[in-house]
């Protein structure tokens, strides 16, 4: 296994951990401690556990080597595992939201059967805010070792959690001030802060599965330094590939069309040895496709 996998698998195991403790905390003293922002917390946590466990198969699947029916590797199962997470997130937004809502309306019905919520709410509450805010600095930490994009979901998950606990604590203090409504109330804005994370997660995983082109300025870049080689005339087509932390790169230039095929093959041979110098340790593969340039290869 290599470091890069060894750091995200000390991660996922800590946030896992730290998940399990927090889901059979929140959840407990949310029904026991009559709060229902609590408990929509404990669900969202419950919902961390499960997916935690998914990523982990992912993460141990996207680990194997390359093989003849996979011969890039299976990397691209850390984005498929960060679409999951993304899944687990919306539907428990969706149930938190729901449950919240429900609870405001029994509030606004039967006042005289609400319970004030326990003071070890604000206690647990607070506590995961702490432990939250540590796994977020964590999984950054790591993610900017790793690039895994798996981190980057659980780190926006923990940003998330985050927001989530203020709400909490937010919701709970107002009720035991005399707004009973502000406890679910909190549970409803958990779930808002919840839904758009998932939302976020998937539109980004989704993006590296399509093979998307990582940004604006990578694109000018490649094409500037294929065309800064000598003999290259025209960039005609750029795709990219991702796999993991790395990029396959294909390409079509244009050159001059009196050249022999050795000489075209030799230009190609220098874009491709320039833009792997450039990206060390980002580029897996360069492809480069070459043809004559023609007046149609030119735009307009």
């Amino acid at each position: 296994m290599s470091d890069r996998d060894k750091i995200t698998n000390r991660t996922v195991n800590f946030g896992l951990f730290s998940n399990v403790i927090l889901a059979i905390l929140k959840s407990l003293i949310g029904i026991f401690g009559h709060s229902q922002a609590l408990l929509a917390d404990g669900i969202n946590s419950t919902s961390d556990v499960v997916y935690y466990v998914a990523v982990k198969i992912f993460m141990r699947q996207a680990n194997k080597p390359p093989d003849r029916e996979h011969p890039y590797g299976h990397r691209q199962l850390e984005s498929i595992s960060a679409i999951v997470v993304g899944a687990f997130i919306i539907t428990t937004a969706i149930a938190i939201f729901w449950q919240s809502l429900n609870k405001i309306f029994e509030l606004v019905s039967n006042p005289a059967e609400v319970k004030e919520s326990s003071l070890w709410v604000l206690v647990i509450a607070a506590a995961t805010l702490v432990l939250k805010i540590y796994l977020l600095n964590l999984t950054k930490k790591n993610y900017r070792k790793t690039e895994n994009p798996t981190l980057r979901a659980l780190a926006n998950d923990h940003l998330n959690d985050i927001l989530a606990s203020g709400a909490v604590i937010l919701g709970v203090a107002a009720a035991r001030l005399g707004w009973l409504w502000m406890d679910p109330a909190a549970g409803a804005v958990v779930a808002i802060f919840i839904f758009r994370t998932g939302i976020s997660i998937i539109m980004e995983s989704s993006s590296e599965l399509m093979d998307a082109i990582p940004d604006k300025e990578f694109g000018n870049t490649v094409r500037r330094l294929a065309l800064s080689v000598d003999g290259v005339r025209q960039i005609e087509d750029l795709g990219v590939h991702r796999f993991g932390t790395f990029y396959t790169l294909e390409m079509s230039i244009c050159v001059d069309g009196g050249i022999s095929v050795d000489e075209g093959n030799t230009i190609a041979h220098r874009v491709e040895e320039k833009l792997l110098a450039h990206y060390e340790g980002g580029l897996r593969r360069v492809m480069i496709h070459f043809h004559p340039e023609s007046p149609s290869s030119h735009p307009g």
